[in-house]
């Protein structure tokens, strides 16, 4: 999917998985047996050193995943990402110059947002589809009603702390169109290569 927006990444499944890659092996099984299960916009996040060739594995061997760079925070890493074949990125905060960063090079921004002034500040870059961050901790869905109001034309992705069990309180909100989380990609399961147990647990979120 080239020229992607954020509104399609948001709009394609419930959850937008959020993945920790420690072992590069781990990552084109891991993309296959989630799109088995639904769930194609993948988020990689760059936490570890294997993230990038994680990143650039699924893009090149599972055509059907829509691979996205997580924990963007530099132009450096909007570009490394971009180089990766990822097509969207996921920032945990937002600055006017990451959100320039990913437009030049291509990348729908997802950015992270946890109060009115970070909201206002995405508002004045042209962002209006943004990610709750730590979302749980920063006010969960009592906070994105207390947003509604003033905030009537934002869309979130709350991520952080999210779970298959708190996800449903949070997708009935009316401005929250997905909620991002780790719990369809366990570390046990990578480690196991359990990946009929990611496959189930990606098919779960169609039941949210």
């Amino acid at each position: 999917m080239k020229n992607l927006t954020a509104l399609q990444v948001m709009q394609d499944a419930p959850v937008i998985p959020v993945i920790v890659l420690n072992d590069l092996a781990h990552a084109v099984p891991m993309a296959r047996a989630l799109v088995a299960g639904g769930i194609r916009m993948l988020e990689v996040t760059l936490r570890t050193p294997q993230a990038l060739a994680c990143i650039e594995a699924i893009a090149r061997d599972v055509p059907e995943a829509v691979v996205g760079a997580g924990t963007v925070r530099s132009r450096a890493d909007a570009q490394a990402a971009a180089m990766a074949g990822a097509q969207f990125a996921v920032s945990p905060g937002f600055t006017p110059a990451v959100g320039q960063a990913c437009r030049d090079v291509g990348l729908a921004l997802l950015p992270g947002v946890a109060t009115g002034s970070e909201i206002m500040q995405a508002l004045e870059s042209g962002f209006t589809e943004l990610k709750f961050f730590p979302a749980l901790q920063a006010g969960g869905a009592a906070m994105l009603k207390a947003w509604s109001g003033p905030f009537f034309d934002v869309r979130f992705c709350p991520t952080g702390g999210v779970t298959l069990q708190n996800a449903p309180d949070l997708l009935a909100l009316p401005n929250v169109l997905c909620v991002g989380g780790s719990w369809l990609v366990p570390f046990d399961a990578l480690a196991q290569g359990d990946w009929a147990r990611i496959t189930e647990l990606a098919r779960a979120t169609k039941n949210l």
